[in-house]
């Protein structure tokens, strides 16, 4: 058995979970979230506990089974608690900035850059416009939303300017040297 796929999804409080064949509905204080799962994969749910079972041990079937399991436990953590993703901006003259709910950056181009904000993902700015914070209750939007800003200006590795994640390191190459 799959070490994820068998272990149940515990459901908190405040939040509902309606299975309609192989479609989850998940509703919760944050909002509602959808999702159809596999064919192969069964879905249960009694007291307050999903469970999810494979219909036998092929290859795919198994993959499958731990998918399926972490999806639906990332829409019950989501609509209960929400996700965050931090993104850090380095660089002289680099910042952002919030206009209505869309993000405006300044990253040493000739022009601002506006990255519209999707549905149900909402921004926050600190430190003066280095900090920024990406939230919402898809966790897949918002590692999504966030990996399309850092790709606008990522970070290099001689002078570390660029954006970066929160916990990423960037290793640092030595330029040239002077004689």
């Amino acid at each position: 058995m799959s070490r994820i796929g068998k272990q149940p999804v515990q459901i908190p409080a405040k939040v509902t979970v309606a299975v309609k064949g192989q479609e989850v509905t998940v509703k919760g204080p944050k909002g509602e979230l959808k999702h159809n799962v596999h064919p192969n994969i069964g879905i249960e749910q009694e007291d307050g506990v999903v469970h999810l079972t494979r219909s036998d041990d092929q290859r795919q079937n198994r993959a499958l089974h731990g998918l399926e399991r972490a999806l639906v436990a990332n829409m019950v953590n989501g609509v209960s608690t929400g996700f965050q993703r931090t993104l850090l901006i380095e660089g002289v003259g680099y910042g952002s900035d919030l206009r209505g709910k869309d993000l405006v950056m300044k990253l040493g181009f000739s022009h601002e850059i506006v990255v519209n904000a999707p549905p149900d993902i909402s921004f926050e700015i600190e430190d003066r416009g280095r900090v920024i914070h990406i939230k919402g209750i898809d966790k897949q939007v918002v590692g999504q939303v966030a990996a399309n800003i850092r790709e606008l200006r990522p970070p290099e590795p001689y002078l570390g300017k660029g954006i970066r994640y929160s916990d990423e390191t960037i290793r640092r190459k030595a330029g040239k040297t002077g004689k």
